[in-house]
């Protein structure tokens, strides 16, 4: 029989089926991710049916995107923070019971050499800004403390802006800190207020979005990491409740339980109280 008899052509109608018949096992996880992607991709051309030269802008876009990432800057992960995309497999792979403090994702400034700091102590270097204190307790879903836990922190100043993007205007690790929660899992320290701010939008990523009318803005927040032995690590953050662009998180981690109010009561200036709920560790699953 001649080889022509099994050829499936190549349509509108059967196109995403002719680019999975050439896989020799189609079965393979690979193969299956690669033929979902791709009759994805040929839904929307069929949906939108660009004409040759706007499918070569988009070809374009994709080529930028490329050019502008580096050891520096990645490009790539911006959008796939920017569309939801790095969110929801966070969602999808860090599900936890009622109660427990979710997950989000850790953004692009986190640093893994964040020095320790005593219980109290303030984490603003340079002492800009309005003073913020902030207490808090991490405890199981019982209620029951995790004494020592892990808590390291680290935000924007009050322009906006982190420590490792002004190399030459804030303290190294300004703003940053890894404490140890006491023996009744409570943590305090100093800090400042921290702003809101707009993510990089000089780039293809944000150009783009901003020319789609897609707010670029990221509201007031505290970022945490919390660790401790026979738990899941938490990565989380803490949003000012009076930040009026909650709605507009471009990362996608405002979360009900995230957002706290930022108090002020004359005397002792802002406090923000805080709780991390924390979930045993999985047999098998990363801590």
């Amino acid at each position: 029989m001649s080889p022509a008899a099994d050829l499936i052509t190549f349509n509108e109608a059967t196109s995403a089926e002719a680019f999975a018949s050439r896989f020799g096992t189609p079965d393979d996880a690979t193969a299956r991710l690669l033929s979902a992607v791709v009759g994805h991709v040929h839904e929307l051309i069929k949906e939108f049916r660009p004409t040759q030269e706007q499918w070569r802008k988009v070809i374009d876009f994709l080529t930028e995107v490329g050019h502008a990432s580096d050891e520096r800057r990645q490009e790539w992960v911006l959008f796939s923070d920017l569309v939801g995309a790095s969110a929801l497999v966070e969602e999808i792979n860090s599900r936890r019971p009622s109660g427990a403090t979710p997950n989000t994702i850790r953004g692009p400034f986190f640093r893994t050499d964040t020095p320790e700091r005593a219980l109290g102590s303030s984490i603003s270097l340079d002492g800009i800004g309005e003073p913020l204190e902030v207490e808090g307790r991490v405890e199981d879903l019982d209620g029951l403390p995790i004494p020592t836990a892990e808590i390291i922190t680290w935000q924007a100043n009050a322009e906006g802006y982190y420590e490792n993007q002004q190399p030459d205007l804030q303290p190294e690790f300004n703003l940053r800190g890894l404490f140890r929660a006491d023996q009744d899992g409570r943590f305090h320290y100093r800090t400042v207020r921290p702003a809101g701010y707009g993510v990089p939008g000089d780039g293809p990523v944000g150009r783009l979005l901003a020319q789609a009318g897609y707010p670029l803005h990221r509201p007031a927040h505290l970022h945490f990491v919390l660790r401790a032995p026979g738990f899941e690590t938490i990565t989380t953050h803490i949003y000012d409740d009076s930040d009026p662009r909650l709605g507009e998180d471009a990362l996608f981690g405002v979360r009900p339980e995230l957002v706290r109010p930022f108090e002020t009561d004359g005397r002792s200036g802002t406090k923000v109280s805080v709780k991390f709920v924390m979930i045993r560790a999985r047999p098998g699953k990363s801590k």
